[in-house]
């Protein structure tokens, strides 16, 4: 089994948090994206992997070495080969996973760096692939797929103007031969055939399905964005919520301060009078003082003081002074408020 995790969108909508990381690299309950991304589909596959191939976006020369050391450790610890791919132009979902194509072939899941999920994971053997969908109110924004009367999937459309179905793709797939697909997406390559100005993976769906592939769609039992800061914090509580990992660290020093779980703490951290939780990560070497904070994700190495503070970011090595209620601050920011 191989896996292709495209992650090379450049996270506008999270900044300042992707000024510094990529946004599959902002950490959710104290691991980044991406990495639980993979983790939770290597629990569920149960077949051997043999490549994690991530693709990244032209950007990523800024990101520099330490990034692309930290993903193929990611694989490494999986027991897959990990390998880098740039994609150098944002040309759409098609051109993004055949910028690993060598990874391409017998059995592959493609999964995007957006977001996280509870799924039943079975991989049907009888089909060719499936296409993991959740329902949403608004489907314009999504590729969706509509259904036939026995369940197969009958199309696909790239962000409807007028969707006849609310089924959308969460961006997770499986498929048995991974060379037809190379095959379909080279062909959409060669021939220059966009829609909405990029190559789409949902045309080189509609491609096999009419040369006879068949593909079901998967259950998602929740479905976790990572787009913006709002849908960040609460990704972090659904994961929190779900997880059965152990979350504070036993290095935790806490001096007349409060923890209510579920919280994720890492390691190192100091709380001096202060009441944390619940639905709280805070990253190593972090210290907080004086201060009330729920519903919040600190990363490391930070410093935050005197705060009363809920769905709120902030990044690594900042410190933040005041009491505001609600805040996004990024790496090496400093804010005194009062």
């Amino acid at each position: 089994m191989n896996i292709i995790i495209p992650m090379a969108g450049i996270g506008s909508r999270l900044r300042p948090h992707t000024l510094t990381v990529p946004k599959p690299l902002v950490p959710v309950a104290g691991k980044p994206i991406v990495q639980r991304l993979v983790e939770d589909i290597a629990k569920v596959v149960n077949e051997p992997l043999e490549e994690i191939a991530f693709v990244v976006g032209p950007n990523e020369q800024f990101f520099g070495e330490a990034v692309k050391q930290h993903l193929l450790e990611v694989a490494e610890k999986l027991g897959g080969k990990g390998s880098i791919h740039v994609q150098h132009q944002a040309l759409g979902t098609a051109h993004a996973i055949y910028q690993a194509e060598q990874a391409l072939t017998g059995n592959v899941i493609v999964a995007f760096a957006d977001t996280l999920f509870r799924a039943d994971f079975k991989l049907d053997a009888s089909v060719d692939g499936t296409i993991w969908v959740k329902e949403v109110e608004d489907p314009r924004a999504f590729g969706v797929v509509q259904l036939d009367e026995d369940g197969i999937i009958e199309y696909f459309v790239e962000k409807p103007d007028n969707p006849q179905s609310n089924l959308a793709i969460i961006g997770i797939y499986y498929f048995k031969n991974g060379d037809a697909l190379k095959a379909e997406i080279k062909h959409l390559l060669d021939n220059d055939i966009k829609e909405k100005g990029e190559y789409q993976l949902t045309n080189a769906l509609d491609s096999l399905k009419d040369k006879g592939s068949k593909f079901t769609p998967g259950k998602v039992i929740e479905w976790w964005d990572c787009g913006n800061k709002n849908a960040t914090v609460n990704t972090n509580q659904r994961v929190l919520a779900n997880s059965t990992e152990k979350l504070v660290a036993d290095s935790v020093t806490s001096t007349n301060s409060e923890i209510i779980e579920p919280c994720y703490i890492g390691e190192n951290v100091q709380l001096i009078n202060a009441k944390i939780g619940p639905y709280v990560s805070i990253g190593d070497n972090t210290i907080v003082e004086d201060s009330v904070v729920t519903n919040t994700i600190i990363q490391t190495e930070s410093h935050i003081k005197n705060a009363n503070i809920t769905n709120s970011m902030i990044g690594n090595k900042a410190h933040y002074d005041g009491s505001a209620n609600e805040i996004s601050i990024g790496d090496y920011s400093t804010q005194h408020i009062g």
